[in-house]
């Protein structure tokens, strides 16, 4: 792999895009017990502390670069370095991108649909077409990216958002509540992506999910920040003439515009202009990229080929459904809560305020769960405890409980259905091997995902408060059939694994020697190769 450089080739941005979500040591460095080639070493790690690797050139012949000395202690300071310049300043920027998305929800409640007129469903209308801008711009927005520096580019769309979600608080009517949902759609459909390879141009694979749970942590937290932000907000209503939910826009979109502005002076684009690193980690960084391959066929090149395999790949579709399921839940949750703590019988004021513990807990959970996935490289169990959380919290809030009982029930479904995200995203990265084809199945999750953003905006109406029993029991049903799912999935992993260790026993010594071009073609279906469970 040559040295990266920010004036990438289309190809090199389109993988590197999806390649945020490849989880080494997952299959094949962790689970593989033997390698694919006797002339490669099995590359390892333990907090980026690499063993020597051995790569195979394109053209089929072995090259070992023994990358800079750092000791273990030398690479801890380096991560540290790396994560403290990188990882506060993205995480909230995501922090800011999902609160300016659902603080609709809390605006709701200062006066938003009384003063806008939105009767019928046009509230739920406004919901969806956020969505729907979101993923038709999502991939024109990911390719300029390659036209621009990764720090500039995110902090220049942080600061349209920002700009947008201000003006959202001016509206007077509904047509322009819906124009400006589209647009800010729009300018956050770039974010996301943007990210992601920003991280690849750092961070080898097997360091990516515990970054992946810090980043993904600042959507949960932006459920925190938002009621409590919303509560300080209220008394500002009538202030200008203004009620209390345009300044819930308003504010906010500015505070938006700040993170971005501010974010133009911390970010680095890559490793070789990293001022703030010594030569000698610059180096070590820039080799360690270097030699972030997967042995089991990375194929660069695109063919229709692959477009073709990831479209008719059963595991693409059933993590799918998957995703759905999940975003149905956090979509849900996230969307309505202040709306259904309000149905409750409280005001909106303590509304405000009760949407922030659920968001700490979950938090909480989508780190910690993280971690411990990370460590003991396995994903189903994490997605489908994450689900079973959301089944009891959505059952809870369809019966006939006590107020706080319910009130616990959304600590269970923020917890869950957040933590499920980074664990399916995960799994399904490091099950599809193939640039281009990880590239098509990872954007079939994020359509999947906005299916399920489009679908939620639709089934908890406005005659259904304040117990939203439609709504609720839909959710329950889709989380059910996730539940159902999850296992179904792992034993078919389960299942071609065994298949292929058996087949690899009986052949024995006489099994074929496969060239490195044709490991590449194989992918993920290469006879050594095998599936995270």
């Amino acid at each position: 792999m040559n040295s990266i450089s920010t004036r990438t080739s289309p190809r090199r941005f389109f993988l590197s895009c999806h390649h945020l979500f490849q989880t080494a040591p997952g299959v094949p460095f962790c689970l593989l017990k033997k390698t694919l080639l006797a002339s490669m070493e099995s590359k390892e790690s333990v907090n980026g502390d690499l063993r020597e690797p051995e790569s195979r050139n394109s053209d089929g012949h072995d090259s070992t670069t023994r990358p800079p000395a750092l000791t273990r202690r030398e690479q801890k300071q380096l991560w540290r370095k790396v994560d403290l310049r990188l990882m506060p300043t993205v995480a909230v920027m995501y922090l800011f991108s999902f609160m300016d998305r659902a603080n609709i929800g809390n605006a709701r409640l200062q006066g938003l649909v009384t003063q806008l007129d939105l009767t019928g469903n046009r509230y739920n209308i406004a919901l969806t077409l956020y969505f729907v801008s979101f993923y038709v711009f999502a991939i024109p927005s990911n390719i300029v990216i390659k036209k621009f520096r990764p720090s500039r580019w995110l902090s220049g769309i942080t600061m349209l958002w920002g700009l947008i979600t201000t003006l959202m608080g001016l509206v007077k009517n509904y047509p322009q509540l819906v124009a400006v949902r589209v647009c800010l759609g729009l300018a956050e459909s770039g974010l996301g992506c943007g990210v992601f390879y920003l991280f690849t141009l750092w961070y080898p694979r097997n360091m990516i999910q515990t970054r992946l749970g810090i980043f993904w942590g600042g959507a949960t937290l932006a459920g925190a920040f938002s009621g409590l932000l919303a509560y300080g907000i209220s008394f500002m209503s009538g202030t200008v003439g203004l009620l209390g939910w345009s300044w819930i826009f308003i504010i906010e979109g500015l505070c938006t515009v700040v993170v971005g502005f501010v974010s133009l002076f911390i970010l680095v684009d890559l490793p070789e202009t990293a001022t703030f690193l010594t030569p000698n980690e610059r180096a070590y960084l820039i080799n360690l990229k270097e030699h972030d391959l997967t042995p089991v066929g990375e194929e660069e090149q695109f063919e229709l080929r692959q477009l073709k395999d990831a479209l008719i790949d059963w595991q693409v579709w059933f993590q799918g459904f998957l995703n759905l399921f999940v975003a149905l839940a956090v979509y849900g949750i996230t969307l309505f809560l202040p709306s259904i703590i309000n149905g409750f019988g409280f005001n909106t004021t303590i509304s405000q305020l009760l949407t922030v513990p659920p968001y700490v807990v979950g938090t909480v959970t989508v780190i910690s769960w993280g971690i411990w996935s990370d460590r003991i490289q396995i994903r189903s169990p994490f997605v489908f405890a994450g689900l079973s959380l959301c089944l009891i919290g959505f059952a809870i809030n369809i019966s006939d409980a006590s107020i706080g009982v319910k009130y616990f029930g959304t600590f269970l479904i923020v917890a869950g259905g957040y933590s499920s995200i980074p664990a399916l995203l995960a799994w399904i990265s490091s099950n599809v091997v193939g640039h281009y084809k990880r590239g098509v199945s990872i954007s079939i999750q994020v359509i999947m995902s906005n299916i399920g953003g489009v679908i939620v905006s639709n089934i908890y109406r406005t005659q259904d408060t304040p117990r939203y029993i439609l709504g609720h029991a839909l959710e329950l049903g889709f989380v059910a059939l996730g539940i159902i799912l999850v296992p179904i999935t792992a034993l078919v992993y389960r299942h071609f694994n065994q298949v292929r260790d058996q087949r690899q026993r009986e052949a024995g010594e006489k099994a074929v020697a496969y060239s490195a071009a044709e490991l590449r073609r194989l992918g993920d279906h290469a006879p050594d190769f095998r599936y995270t469970l």
